[in-house]
Parts: structure tokens; C-alpha cells; sequence
């Protein structure tokens, strides 16, 4: 595989354009008393756009992302975007860190560092970890994907080349989102090359279909249930219709930032700018709008929906440590993952949701510490 040496340099007519099309924004109504009840706040958005439009440096986070080694390649007829920091230690084993959607190869930016160099944040240098970051096929800098059947499987296989061609015959893996879904695919697959996988999640849907056996397992069943009626809108426009929606996301910066922020809210544990800041918020954002990736990276449901997702429901041997974060959305209980995992660490976070590696990255670095500890 060749890799080439990646820098992200967006061309200045783009960031004008976009600097139009958020003064020209056409804003819906919304009723008085409206809080988050009905989607998007307003009040809210209004403010995060304002800010967006004379606050906001993107040059300053590009320069500050354009600070990771980084490559794209052609791995089976995919293009690629991809991390790939070098550890500071003693024998650093390889870590592949998958994000899953509304988020991006952005989310890992903060744990990055401490993985790959521990010993310059307070930790042991015999803990390092090389670390490779993907963007999803279809997201971001991996660009639109533009044929049928990019499954989350099929992406697995991608990533497990990806490793081997790095040189990697062994490594380990981090997922959240869709990255649980990937990285328990490549378990399945290729069981004597990942060392452990370690997860911030927990695949609700591979679980659904098995009966429950005691009080814990029916509550969680109940919970699901009232999650789907109130919370799955999106994931259903996503696997049924995603072009339709795509041209209005694609489109407008306010509605693409609209839809993304909506989930950064909900699935996280507190005010949103109590976890996020404006920047963190719109630099995602923005790598979803200057990609053009939104249509590609919301047609990953409609694809892996249509293969079925019996195909992530068998048992995997691999070995597992799983980090329960306290707002993440409702997991299985432990007894419910223990049919699906070999589960070797589990960690009952007391703060953070559904984005870890933003909301408690010195958390979620001492997890993956702690777990690989017992598989170095």
C-alpha cells in the first residue's frame, strides 16, 4: 500500500461561500415556549451561528489538526484518511481508535497525545500506544464513498488491511457509535489479530432479540423500548431515506448544523456547552460541510440496515473491556453483554455520554490504559 502524506488545506472561496450562505439563512419559526422538546433550539442555534459567522477560525483549527501525521491510500478500491501517531514508550502496541457518526477522526483529538506519548501526561511510557485514526469511509476527509454495500462489516475488512499494511500483525482496538459495530465485526473476523477490543458502548440492537432474565435485563428492555419511540427518528430517516434528506443538509450550514448539534446535546451529559465548546462544536461540523460527507456518512445506516444487523449479533471471543459512561444512551446490562462479549474489564463511569473521548478524555485514556494493561 502507498500512503501519502495528508494535509488539510481548504481553499478560501469555500470558507467565503460558506461565510454567504450563513448571512443569507432563512430561519424557521419556533413556538415561544420551545425549549429542545421539538428538535433544535432556536435561541440556541441562532447564537451558535452568529458566533460561527464573526467568531470562528477555522484556519486556527486546521493548523491545529494539520499537527497529526496523516495520510490517505487505496485500500480495496477505498479511499482513505487516516491518523497515525508513533508511540513514546517502550514497545507501543497499535491502537486503532473508530469514531461513529454525528462525529468524526476530530472526536479523538484529545486522547490522542496522552496514548501515544503517556509518559508527558503523567503516565507509565511502558503504557504507549501507536495510535491510528480513520475516518470512516464516507466521512470527511475519506470523501464521499460512491458505490453500494459500505456496511460497517465492510469497513472492518478495510480497516483490518489498513493495520496489516501499516505492518501491524496484531493490534488493539477503541470504539464508540459505529466504531463498537466496526471493531466487533473485526473480533468476529479476525479474532487472532485483534489483542482486545475495548468499548465506550454497547450495540443495543445485537441484544434486542434475546430474552430477559431478571429484573436488570427487563428494565433495560423497557428503556429501549420508550428510547426507540422518542429517539430514533434520525436513524430511521437515515436507513430508509438518506438522499432525500441530503439535499437539504448539504445545502444549507444551518441545517447540517442543526441536525449534528441536536445529537452533541442530547446524547451527552449536561448543558451542551458545559461539555462542548462552540469550536469543538462547529470544527466537527465543518468537517462534515467542507467534505461535502454528509450524504455518504448517513447512507452507511441505509447500507448496513439492509445487510441486517443479525450479522453483529454472534458471540465474540475476543477479549473485551467495556466502559459504561453515566449518560450514554441506555446500554444492556452486564449479564445482557456477557451473551455477546468476553467481558475482562468493566467500568462504571460516574460522568460523560455518548462522546467520551470529548466529554471525559482523561477518563476514557486511563480505561484503555488500565484494560490493555492485562493483554501487554
Amino acid at each position: 500500500m502507498v500512503h501519502t502524506p495528508f494535509q488539510i488545506q481548504i481553499a478560501e472561496e469555500v470558507l467565503i461561500d460558506l461565510q454567504q450562505r450563513l448571512a443569507r439563512t432563512r430561519w424557521p419559526d419556533s413556538l415561544l415556549d420551545a425549549s429542545w422538546d421539538y428538535g433544535t433550539n432556536l435561541a440556541y442555534l441562532r447564537q451558535l451561528v452568529d458566533y460561527w459567522r464573526t467568531s470562528y477560525d477555522w484556519r486556527a483549527w486546521e493548523q491545529l489538526l494539520n499537527v497529526f501525521p496523516q495520510y490517505t491510500a487505496e485500500i480495496g478500491g477505498t479511499h482513505l484518511h487516516f491518523l497515525h501517531v508513533r508511540g513514546k514508550g517502550t514497545r507501543p502496541i497499535p491502537l486503532l481508535l473508530v469514531h461513529g457518526w454525528p462525529g468524526s477522526f476530530f472526536e479523538m483529538y484529545k486522547i490522542i497525545a496522552p496514548l501515544a506519548d503517556p509518559a508527558s501526561y503523567g503516565g507509565n511510557p511502558d503504557e504507549a500506544f501507536d495510535v491510528i485514526v480513520p475516518s470512516l469511509p464516507g466521512y470527511g476527509f475519506s470523501g464521499p464513498t460512491n458505490v453500494r454495500g459500505i456496511t460497517a462489516a465492510r469497513i472492518a475488512q478495510v480497516f483490518a488491511a489498513l493495520m496489516q499494511e501499516l505492518g501491524y500483525q496484531r493490534f488493539a482496538t477503541h470504539g464508540g457509535d459505529w466504531g463498537l459495530y466496526i471493531t466487533g465485526a473485526l473480533g468476529r473476523s479476525f479474532p487472532e489479530t485483534v489483542i482486545g477490543m475495548h468499548l465506550s458502548m454497547q450495540p443495543s440492537r445485537a441484544v434486542l432479540s434475546q430474552e430477559a432474565t431478571n429484573d436488570a435485563e427487563r428494565d433495560w428492555l423497557q428503556q429501549r423500548a420508550q428510547l426507540i419511540q422518542d429517539e430514533s427518528g434520525y436513524s430511521h430517516l437515515h436507513e430508509t431515506r438518506p438522499q432525500t434528506l441530503a439535499y437539504g443538509l448539504n445545502d444549507s450550514p444551518v441545517g447540517l448544523a442543526s441536525w449534528i448539534v441536536e445529537k452533541f446535546r442530547t446524547w451527552s451529559d449536561g448543558e451542551i456547552e458545559s461539555v462542548f465548546t462552540k469550536d469543538e462544536l462547529l470544527t466537527n461540523i465543518m468537517i462534515y460541510w467542507l467534505t461535502q460527507t454528509i450524504n455518504s456518512s448517513i447512507r452507511l445506516y441505509y447500507e448496513t440496515a439492509h445487510q441486517g444487523y443479525a450479522a453483529y449479533a454472534g458471540r465474540i471471543a475476543v477479549p473485551t473491556g467495556i466502559a459504561m459512561f453515566r449518560d450514554e444512551i441506555p446500554a444492556p446490562p452486564r449479564s445482557l453483554a456477557e451473551r455477546l462479549y468476553t467481558i475482562q474489564r468493566w467500568t462504571e463511569m460516574q460522568a460523560g455520554g455518548h462522546f467520551a473521548a470529548l466529554e471525559q478524555p482523561q477518563a476514557l485514556v486511563e480505561d484503555i490504559r488500565a484494560f490493555f494493561r492485562l493483554l501487554r
